[in-house]
């Protein structure tokens, strides 16, 4: 493979999350390579905390204090995409979570 940091920052974690080869990857432009491990990284996190509630968070974050903020990020990324999928009726609210969303991709 290769000695440098985008073996580690890039092509292990796309060829861990979402079984692309190293033929493939070789083949794939860099800035599409990205936006797949970007795209694996949001999926991630939506789905970090599925199942549990604010009660549980509470009940867990007596051990662990950690848990609040990956709780404070996954409620963010989810109400990011609240907006986003409403009905239309919140044209500001989506423009604003659009631009958010653009602005951490770039």
């Amino acid at each position: 493979m290769t000695n440098s940091l985008d073996a580690v920052r890039l092509y292990v974690p796309l060829m861990k999350e979402t079984n692309i080869t190293w033929e493939e990857i070789k083949r794939t432009p860099r800035w599409e390579l990205e936006g797949i491990l970007a795209a694996c990284h949001e999926y991630n996190l939506l789905h970090s905390m599925d199942g549990y509630e604010a009660k549980d968070i509470g009940d867990l974050a007596k051990n662990k204090p950690s848990i609040r903020q990956d709780w404070g990020r996954y409620m963010a990324q989810k109400r990011k995409y609240e907006l986003l999928s409403n009905d239309g009726s919140g044209e500001e609210s989506v423009d604003s979570a659009v631009a958010e969303l653009k602005s951490q991709m770039g």
